[in-house]
């Protein structure tokens, strides 16, 4: 099984759990690393690829667990990603020390809207000498806009908003809500604005198959779905 930040924040989570966690669908046998039904395991599929962009995710308390979640997706691609446990009160301390290295340039992923007055709003990657870091808040949209507003460590950094109707090539879905889509989708559009176009293909296509298969498994075990995909910006 091939690790990345996402499969060890599971576990962490998972060894942390009082009680079993049961998704819709839990009865249905699942890989352990994709989440898909057996039948529609992606894993022999994986193909990392390198980028020059980096991506962490912030994830809302069960996030990593649901079968659904698109932000590990990312994780599957770009061996770089992190994956930290969102708390209002006890941020990680590895998470606030990425923040702040002056390795990287990091950015905020989230729309415009929602960014105070003054406060720095971007529609493309910052041009700089460093990497850029996109800090993505991975959970429903509520919850994003929880870990959005309560994050007092995210405050002085930028905001970076994405226009996403530019990605209806990807062939990705129909957004249930104006202005929201998943993880991936806005990853994907993320990588292709920065110029890491591999790495926004190699995605796109690992998207695209996890839909696939992921909806197969939905109707091969009708009756039995597992949660709703999350939404992001």
């Amino acid at each position: 099984m091939t690790e990345n930040a996402v499969l060890r924040l599971r576990a962490e989570r998972l060894a942390r759990a009082t009680r079993p966690f049961l998704a819709r669908g839990n009865r249905i046998r699942r890989c352990q690393r994709c989440l898909l039904p057996l039948k529609q395991c992606l894993c022999a599929t994986l193909t990392p690829v390198s980028a020059r962009s980096h991506f962490c995710l912030v994830m809302f308390d069960t996030e990593p667990m649901k079968p659904s979640n698109t932000g590990r997706l990312i994780a599957d691609i770009l061996p770089t990603t992190t994956a930290f446990q969102w708390s209002r009160t006890a941020p990680p301390q590895a998470l606030l020390e990425l923040v702040a290295s002056e390795d990287y340039q990091p950015v905020v992923v989230f729309p415009a809207s929602y960014a105070d007055a003054g406060r720095t709003v971007l529609t493309a990657p910052p041009l700089s000498d460093k990497p850029v870091l996109f800090i993505m808040l991975d959970g429903t949209w509520t919850e994003a806009r929880k870990m959005f507003r309560k994050s007092p460590w995210l405050d002085r950094l930028p905001v970076m908003s994405v226009d996403l109707s530019r990605v209806s090539a990807y062939q990705l879905r129909e957004a249930q809500v104006e202005g929201q889509y998943c993880t991936a989708e806005v990853a994907i559009a993320l990588l292709d604005l920065a110029g890491d176009t591999a790495a926004a293909q190699g995605l796109s296509e690992h998207f695209t198959r996890f839909r696939q298969r992921y909806l197969a498994g939905k109707t091969q075990h009708s009756g039995s779905v597992t949660a709703g995909a999350t939404e992001n910006v």
